[in-house]
């Protein structure tokens, strides 16, 4: 039992960290973009509170309200962008992995005409899935999650980052 649980957590910190490293290299994407004058767009943080304060700049915090989508921006010519970043060491990305205060505040960027979608990745390869495909995952492949197979056309190069914005194909 006990042994059960220490996989569970090392699993649990194998996940956060994976997450964070993709964040990560979409942030590196974000500068790049930036920089040649492509895009405008920023890691949002989850909204938390301190507690309590300690020594170096260490504290005790609490989240105050659900996390809203991971990265948000303006493109050159002036349309927003919004999306949340999921990774999965699995086979398949699962629709579910967004959470509802993140899909409401999506598809209410992608309403008022907003460029929206979930960057994904999928063990090796990475993905800008727009919302329409994404809200629409079911009627479209059958089932909540999407495989590698199913969204090639959507797949983007590592480069200077995750270039989120780099369809290898006619995604856009």
């Amino acid at each position: 039992m006990q042994e059960k649980g220490f996989q569970i957590r090392y699993r649990s910190l194998q996940n956060n960290g994976f997450g964070k490293n993709f964040e990560k290299v979409i942030s590196d994407a974000c500068d790049y973009y930036r920089k040649k004058g492509i895009a405008e767009i920023a890691k949002i943080d989850e909204p938390f509170r301190v507690i309590q304060l300690y020594k170096g700049g260490k504290f005790k915090g609490q989240f105050t309200a659900n996390a809203n989508p991971d990265f948000e921006g303006t493109l050159k010519g002036g349309r927003s962008i919004c999306f949340e970043a999921k990774y999965t060491t699995t086979d398949r990305l699962k629709q579910d992995v967004v959470s509802d205060k993140q899909w409401e505040v999506l598809d209410l960027k992608h309403k008022l005409g907003g460029f929206v979608g979930v960057c994904g990745g999928i063990q090796n390869k990475y993905y800008f899935i727009p919302w329409e495909v994404w809200i629409n995952m079911k009627s479209l492949y059958g089932r909540k999650y999407v495989k590698q197979e199913d969204i090639g056309e959507y797949e983007v190069p590592y480069r200077h980052g995750i270039m989120f914005l780099d369809y290898k194909t006619n995604g856009k």
